[in-house]
């Protein structure tokens, strides 16, 4: 169990700059951090502490209830595989000369929030197809203990996890010293606002691409859950991610509205 008492073979045991480099976990009450239902500061260290981290938080979440009615199983809100690949991209990425900032993990009610101190060296549109450690020496370590694997597969593992458990596409967002990758809760289609499917719709044609796959209204429509009736929606939505520059039409293809594919804009 991940627990802020543990002090075998803890960070403070080597220095307290290092110690404060211990990611913290932080359960809300609602939407807000208004209230804090439980917050817990690791002591032990990475490679040590990690499985007992993504159980901690992985059990900490609420139910996926759509997911439920779907295997019949009981079902936490957010993939196990997600949260392991976002915690251990956050501790491998972070800013260690970033002073009073450590790797963060805040869950509320409708959201995970994990997030490192540092700005990244590649756009965060680019997380899916490009690699660059900001610790090269800890992610090779870390990829020895089995806790990172290979570079550049663990963000297309997030998002495909998220289109598994028919979650919103997960946000990554750059602010001026940190940067912060959110998981949402499940969401009726109605429910997701239009930026909402726009990040969901590049996300999905990333993932095809780098799968030597291409999107389509129809695998479109399967990620989304709807309808063959519903082709005109999915037909909007792929025309809203065309005008932000997203994404583009392969013009190699056919040129038929019903069987175009589409590529990320860096394709």
């Amino acid at each position: 169990m991940f627990t802020g008492h543990v002090a075998l073979s803890g960070l403070d045991a080597f220095s307290p700059t290092l110690a404060r480099k211990a990611p913290r976990v932080i359960l809300y009450e609602g939407i807000n951090k208004l209230q804090t239902r439980d917050e817990i500061l690791g002591k032990r260290g990475y490679a040590v502490g990690f499985r007992g981290l993504v159980n901690f938080v992985h059990n900490s979440a609420p139910r996926n209830r759509f997911i439920e009615e779907v295997v019949r199983e009981e079902t936490k809100m957010f993939p196990k595989q997600a949260i392991r690949e976002l915690i251990a991209n956050a501790l491998v990425h972070q800013d260690f000369l970033a002073t009073g900032a450590s790797v963060m993990i805040e869950m509320y009610d409708d959201r995970l929030e994990i997030s490192n101190p540092g700005i990244p060296d590649i756009p965060a549109e680019r997380f899916i197809d490009e690699y660059r450690s900001r610790n090269e020496q800890l992610a090779d370590i870390m990829r020895r203990f089995g806790i990172c694997e290979e570079k550049g597969s663990g963000i297309d593992k997030v998002i495909d996890a998220a289109e598994v458990y028919q979650l919103p596409a997960p946000d990554f967002r750059v602010g001026e010293t940190r940067t912060t990758a959110v998981l949402f809760a499940y969401q009726d289609f109605s429910d997701m606002s239009k930026s909402d499917r726009i990040r969901a719709c590049y996300q999905h044609c990333c993932l095809l691409y780098v799968s030597n796959r291409q999107m389509s209204n129809q695998t479109l429509r399967e990620r989304f859950r709807l309808s063959s009736n519903q082709t005109g929606a999915a037909s909007n939505i792929i025309r809203a991610t065309k005008d932000t520059g997203l994404i583009k039409s392969d013009t190699s293809e056919s040129e038929s509205t019903r069987y175009a594919r589409y590529l990320p804009f860096w394709a």
